[in-house]
């Protein structure tokens, strides 16, 4: 991939630089940086409060989350065309 990325142009007063400490920094969630849907926090608070283990590691419940999300959008794909075919507007 050899395409160089396009060029951004800020515009005046907002965005990056300029005068003012932009102190609130968004926060990305787990689950945004994981690039998933299901939440990762979540999974990861039921992990621990589930009393499954006395440690769990920082890639598990994303992990986790990946996997059902993968299975959730298997079903959900299975269900659509199933009521697609049986003219079904709702699955």
């Amino acid at each position: 991939h050899s395409t160089n990325p396009p060029t951004l142009y800020t515009m005046s007063g907002k965005g990056k630089g300029g005068r003012g400490k932009g102190k609130s920094v968004k926060s990305t969630t787990r689950s945004a940086r994981a690039g998933l849907q299901f939440p990762v926090g979540r999974i990861s608070r039921f992990l621990r409060k589930g009393r499954y283990s006395t440690r769990v590691g920082g890639g598990a419940p994303v992990y986790l989350a990946a996997v059902l999300e993968y299975l959730t959008a298997e079903i959900l794909e299975l269900a659509g065309n199933a009521a697609r075919d049986n003219k079904r507007t709702r699955i």
